[in-house]
């Protein structure tokens, strides 16, 4: 038995198998599909979530790893009163095409304006730099992040 926090809800889950990813379990066994399965490799930061505040590619944590521990995904962000104020961002510049990678984009947002509420491009494209889009191109996300950042200090 797997006992964990999900978005804020202590939880038990059974694994079914040893190598079974975190993704997996969020997705299959719980019902959380925000979170996508892409690559599989750790490399299109589609399956992002926060791992005890930190952004993480589930798809690489198994799910024994996540024992005891927070996990945040994209339905955890995105519930409450404003807390969808990122993924709004991303409606309003435009950055949201076909949506697979969003979610991803999402977390990793989060988990930047948690740490700085007026980020560099710099540091927006660091910590982007595990997410990949392959339709609408960086600078609409960019500016996004910039708007979503502008929207947490009026409300400060």
């Amino acid at each position: 038995m797997l006992r964990l926090t999900v978005n804020g809800v202590p939880t038990t889950v059974e694994i079914g198998w040893g190598g079974e990813s975190l993704l997996h379990v969020l997705r299959e066994r719980m019902g959380l599909p925000g979170s996508k399965n892409a690559c599989e490799q750790g490399e299109c930061g589609s399956c992002t979530v926060l791992l005890d505040s930190l952004p993480v590619c589930s798809c690489l944590v198994a799910a024994g790893q996540a024992h005891g521990r927070e996990v945040v995904t994209v339905e955890g962000l995105s519930a409450g009163d404003d807390r969808g104020f990122v993924g709004r961002a991303f409606l309003a510049a435009g950055a949201v095409q076909c949506g697979f990678c969003t979610p991803g984009f999402v977390v990793a947002v989060h988990e930047l304006l948690s740490r700085s509420d007026e980020p560099s491009e710099l540091e927006v494209r660091e910590a982007l730099a595990g997410n990949l889009c392959r339709c609408t191109g960086y600078e609409k996300i960019i500016d996004a992040v910039h708007r979503a950042a502008g929207q947490l200090r009026e409300r400060r």
